[in-house]
C-alpha cells in the first residue's frame, strides 16, 4: 500500500453526533483515492465514521503503509492527533490535510505530523508519495502546496495551482467504503437513505468569519452533464431516497443550474434533495426550478436579523429578503432550514431582539444557532486576535472552543439561546395550535426564564 487515507470522525465516540445521526462519507479523500488510482497508486482508505481507533491501529499494523494520509477539520483535532500518533509507531511518513491543519501548521508538525497539506489533496500528494518513498523529508521545498520541518514558523513551498476542469476528475472513490451503511443509518433514523455529492468547489464571498484555507475564494464548477452521470451512478448503485448537494451555494450559478435542470428532464432523474444557497441568489424562477428538481428543503445563512450585523459581518445579504424568500420557497412547498449566529462583534441585546422578530417574520421550518467563534486564519480572528481567550490545552479542544474578551459572557448566550428557542415554539403553537397546556406553559416559562437571565447577566462580559 503506497498510501492509508482516512479521517478523524467517529461517529460511535461522540455523543452529540451519535443523537444528531446524519453522517456523510468524507468526499475529499474519496476524491484523492480516485484520482491516486486513477495514476497508479494502491491505495486504501480506512473510514473511521463507524469504526473505532482499535480498527485503525490493526489495519495499520496488519498493512503497514508507507505513507498514512488524514484528512482534519476543526471537529476532529483531538481524534487527528491520536491517529498521528499511531501512525508514527508503524514509522510511517503522516500528511495531514483539511481546513484545519493549514492553520495550525506548527501544532500539528510538532505532534508527529511530517507534513501538512495545504489546499486540494490530489495534485500534491501524487508528487509527495513517491518523493517520501525515494527521498524521505529531503528536498521537501520542490513539491508545492506543503508546510513541513520543525521550525516556527514552518517552512512553506509555493503554493499550488488548483485543478482547473473538475470534469477531468474522477468521481469519487465510493466503492472503497460502504454507502450503503450511510444510506442506512439515515434511512432508519430520518426515514430517507441519503447519499451526498458537490457540483462545485470555493466559494466566493467573503463572509469574514468563514474559512477559505482549501480553495480559496475561488468557484470552480462541474458540467451539467459530468454531476447528472455522477448522479445517475449514485441512484442505481445506492438506491437512496434523496441526495444532500454539499456545495457552499448550490445556486450561486443560475445559467448551470437551468442547465442541470434541463440534464436530468432529459435523463427522466427527479430525485428529493436538500441542499444551501443565499437568498441575493434566489428568485421565483431559480425557486421553481428548485421544485421542479426535487427540492424539498433549503438552508440559507441568514445568521442575524440585524442589517447592522450582517454588514460587520460582509455577509452582502439583506435581512428583509432573506424574509421574502422563505415565504417564496414555502409558496413552491420547499421547506426552509436557516442558519443563525449569536455573540458576532458587536451584537447587543437590540440586535438580538431584531433577530427574534426576524425569525418569526420569516417562519423558518427548523432554524439551528451557533455561537460565534473566531476560527484561524479568517478575517474575524484577525479582527479580534488580541482579544482571543485561548482554550486550556489546544489538543484537546478547537476553534469552537474559542470565545472573545469583552463581548457578553457565555452565560447570557445561553440564556439568549433559551429566550430565542422557547419563544419560536410558543410562537409556532399559537400560529398552529396550542396543542398541550402544560408542554404549552413550560414553554412560556422557558422563554421568560431566558429573557430573565439576559436582563441579569447583560452587563456580564467574557473575560481571559
Amino acid at each position: 500500500m503506497d498510501i492509508l487515507l482516512t479521517h478523524g470522525y467517529f461517529l460511535n465516540e461522540d455523543p452529540h453526533e451519535k443523537k444528531v445521526m446524519k453522517p456523510y462519507p468524507p468526499l475529499g479523500i474519496l476524491y484523492i483515492s480516485s484520482h491516486l488510482k486513477d495514476k497508479g497508486f494502491d491505495v486504501g482508505v480506512f473510514d473511521s465514521t463507524f469504526e473505532n481507533f482499535e480498527g485503525f491501529e490493526r489495519l495499520l499494523a496488519e498493512e503497514r503503509p508507507g505513507t498514512v494520509g488524514i484528512y482534519c477539520n476543526l471537529m476532529t483535532r483531538g481524534k487527528v492527533l491520536k491517529m498521528i500518533s499511531a501512525a508514527k509507531n508503524i514509522n510511517a511518513y503522516v500528511v495531514v490535510g483539511g481546513p484545519e491543519p493549514t492553520n495550525y501548521a506548527e501544532e500539528y508538525l510538532s505532534r508527529g505530523a511530517d507534513v501538512v497539506v495545504d489546499g486540494e489533496g490530489e495534485m500534491t500528494l501524487e508528487e509527495l508519495v513517491p518523493h517520501l518513498a525515494r527521498f524521505g523529508m529531503r528536498k521537501l521545498e520542490v513539491i508545492n502546496g506543503i508546510a513541513y520541518g520543525e521550525q516556527r514558523p514552518a517552512a512553506r513551498s509555493l503554493p499550488r495551482e488548483q485543478i482547473q476542469s473538475l470534469d477531468d476528475q474522477p468521481l469519487p472513490d465510493r466503492p472503497a467504503i460502504d454507502i450503503h451503511k450511510y444510506v442506512d443509518v439515515w434511512r432508519r433514523h430520518h426515514g430517507m437513505g441519503s447519499v451526498s455529492l458537490i457540483t462545485a468547489r470555493g466559494c466566493p464571498y467573503k463572509c469574514t468569519w468563514c474559512s477559505h484555507s482549501v480553495y480559496g475564494y475561488t468557484h470552480r464548477r462541474r458540467s451539467p452533464a459530468n454531476v447528472a452521470d455522477e448522479l445517475v451512478r449514485i441512484r442505481e448503485t445506492y438506491s437512496p431516497d434523496m441526495v444532500w448537494y454539499a456545495d457552499d451555494v448550490f445556486t450561486i450559478n443560475h445559467r448551470w443550474l437551468y442547465a442541470y435542470h434541463t440534464e436530468l428532464k432529459d435523463r427522466g432523474i427527479r430525485l428529493p434533495f436538500e441542499t444551501i444557497s443565499r437568498e441575493d441568489r434566489l428568485n421565483e424562477k431559480v425557486v421553481r426550478t428548485l421544485a421542479e428538481m426535487g427540492c424539498f428543503r433549503l438552508w440559507i445563512g441568514s445568521e442575524s436579523g440585524s442589517q447592522e450585523i450582517l454588514d460587520g459581518m460582509k455577509r452582502q445579504t439583506d435581512a428583509g429578503r432573506v424574509r421574502e424568500m422563505t415565504h417564496l420557497l414555502r409558496r413552491y412547498g420547499i421547506q426552509t432550514g436557516m442558519f443563525i449566529m449569536l455573540g458576532y462583534e458587536g451584537e447587543q441585546m437590540p440586535h438580538l431582539e431584531e433577530t427574534l422578530e426576524h425569525l418569526k417574520k420569516a417562519e423558518p421550518d427548523v432554524f439551528l444557532t451557533t455561537l460565534a467563534y473566531p476560527i484561524k486564519g479568517t478575517p474575524y480572528y484577525e479582527t479580534v486576535a488580541d482579544r482571543v481567550i485561548p482554550i486550556d490545552d489546544w489538543a484537546t479542544g478547537s476553534d469552537r472552543d474559542l470565545s472573545v474578551t469583552g463581548r457578553p459572557s457565555t452565560r447570557f448566550y445561553s440564556y439568549a439561546n433559551r429566550w430565542i428557542v422557547s419563544e419560536m415554539a410558543l410562537e409556532k403553537r399559537r400560529k398552529n395550535g396550542i396543542g398541550n397546556p402544560l408542554t404549552y406553559a413550560k414553554q412560556i416559562a422557558s422563554a421568560k426564564v431566558g429573557r430573565a437571565g439576559m436582563l441579569l447577566t447583560k452587563n456580564e462580559r467574557e473575560e481571559a
